[in-house]
This record gives structure tokens, C-alpha cells and sequence, in this order.
């Protein structure tokens, strides 16, 4: 449904690489239905992001989305050598079953995607990954769901996106017998309470510690600024200072499901979070 995969000039990607942050960008999002299989005259994102690394008024670099098999040697040393990479991989693995796997014709399983991460945690030691999972595919047993389960618990996603099987018309799965509803639904409930869980950990970590925040914007009360971490959480603290376009550590206060508070200290002066 969505056409041959193609990719971009690469001299055009610098380009407008190059355009975005003479105009003030101060951090590029590389784009692509799967980005990490982009290749333009044996030009790979790795070379795209050693490229756009040497932009020197840009201070930030990511990518998305991935697929694991396009997860490349080159492009884990990118991860250890480029700075400006912030180190959060959103990278979908959809079931922690290999059976299942095999049965959405994903390409890869569960060891493989393990190694992946294992190597990419060796390569940037303060990695993290979000993620994407499908519950209740077709044939999925109650053993598959608890290997989706304490695959969630090993990696610990600090972000994941989750949804039931829904069948395309036209694919070869919307043929197969459909999971009852009702244990479904249980299955994505019991899925994200333990999602739920592993953020709000991850987050409650995180109180007391610093982070660096690129402000983005000003909110419409007038003395709020939002901006997000290195790990893509969002960020407000209150300020007198136009912080749009600027990175300062963040000291985290307290937060809720979908936001961080924090304070900046310039000099004496405090700069508050405060919850909306």
C-alpha cells in the first residue's frame, strides 16, 4: 500500500540539512518508513548522520523509525562515536514471541533482536528504546503473550506503543482466525499496566537528577517553556528568560504520566517547573 521503497539524494538531505540550521535548527529528526534501510549510491544513514554530525551550530541528531534487520554494524558505531545522536533507539520488535514474529513475516526473532540491543548497549552505554507491539495476533498463545510480557521487563522500554491485531483487508493475516475479543482486550490491559509501571519507575528515577533540555517553545501562559531531554521526555520549567532555542540542565522536581517539571539555576536565580 505504500509503494517501492526509495531514498533520497543524499546531497539533498545535507543540503537541507545545512538550510535548517543556518535558519536556526538546532536539532534534525531523520524520517523514514524505515529509515536505517535508507541507501542512495551505497550512501548509508550512517553516513548521513557522520555527515549532518559536522553541522556545528546542531547540537541534536536522531532518527525513526527502524527496523531491526536494517540495524547495521556501521550504524551501531555511529551510535558510539556521533555525541549529537541522543541515545533513545525507537525501535519496534511488535511480539516477544519468535513464533509469532515469523507469523507477521517480521525477519528477524527474538535472539536476534536481543543482540541488537546488547550490542548497541555495549556501543553508548546510556542507550535506552522505545518501542511498538501488536497483542492478539491471530494464533498468539497465552506462552506467547507472557513472552511478550517479560520481554518488556528485560528491555524495560521507557516509552512503548501497543495495540490490538487488526486485520488489513488484503494481507495474508486477514485470513486467519481472530483472538476473542474479550481476551484481547485483557491481554492489552495487563500489557500496558506493566508498561505503565516500567515508566513510572524509569521517571521516578529520575527526580533529583539533572537533565539537558532543548526549550522548544513557550507555552500560552506566558512564563512556561517546553523542551525535551536527551531521551525525548518532554520537559516544563517556569522562567522570566526567553529559553526558545537554548540547552540547559534541567533539575528534575516531580512529574506526572506524560511530563517532566524541573528547575534551572542561573546563577542564584531559580527557574520553576510547574505542573499544568
Amino acid at each position: 500500500t505504500r509503494g517501492p521503497e526509495y531514498s533520497r539524494s543524499f546531497k539533498e538531505i545535507i543540503s537541507e540539512a545545512k538550510q535548517l540550521t543556518a535558519n536556526g535548527a538546532k536539532e534534525i529528526t531523520l524520517i523514514g518508513q524505515n529509515v536505517n534501510a535508507y541507501n542512495f549510491k551505497n550512501k548509508k544513514l550512517s553516513d548521513l548522520i557522520y555527515e549532518i554530525d559536522k553541522l556545528r551550530d546542531l547540537k541534536r541528531i536522531r532518527y525513526t523509525t527502524s527496523h531491526p534487520n536494517d540495524v547495521t554494524e556501521d550504524l551501531i558505531k555511529a551510535h558510539e562515536y556521533c555525541n549529537k545522536l541522543m541515545p533513545l533507539l525507537h525501535l519496534p520488535v511488535q511480539s516477544g514471541s519468535s513464533k509469532i514474529l515469523k507469523a507477521m513475516n517480521r525477519k528477524h526473532d527474538l535472539e536476534h533482536y536481543h543482540g541488537i540491543i546488547e550490542k548497541l548497549q555495549m556501543a553508548k552505554k546510556t542507550i535506552k528504546f522505545s518501542s511498538d507491539f501488536i497483542i492478539a495476533y491471530p494464533n498468539e498463545s497465552d506462552n506467547d503473550f507472557k513472552a511478550t510480557l517479560a520481554l518488556m521487563q528485560k528491555i524495560k522500554f521507557i516509552n512503548s506503543y501497543s495495540f490490538l491485531f487488526s486485520p488489513r483487508p488484503g494481507t495474508p493475516s486477514s485470513d486467519l482466525k481472530m483472538i476473542d475479543n474479550n481476551i484481547a482486550k485483557k491481554r492489552l490491559l495487563i500489557f500496558q499496566s506493566l508498561a505503565d509501571k516500567i515508566k513510572k519507575e524509569y521517571r521516578s528515577k529520575l527526580i533529583s537528577t539533572k537533565a539537558k533540555v532543548l526549550f522548544e517553545n513557550k507555552l500560552s501562559d506566558g512564563s512556561k517553556y517546553f523542551g525535551r531531554d536527551e531521551y525525548s521526555n518532554s520537559v516544563i520549567v517556569e522562567s522570566k528568560r526567553d529559553l526558545v532555542g537554548t540547552i540547559f540542565d534541567v533539575e528534575i522536581k516531580k512529574f506526572n504520566h506524560n511530563t517532566l517539571f524541573g528547575e534551572i539555576k542561573f546563577n542564584n536565580e531559580i527557574s520553576k517547573g510547574v505542573a499544568a
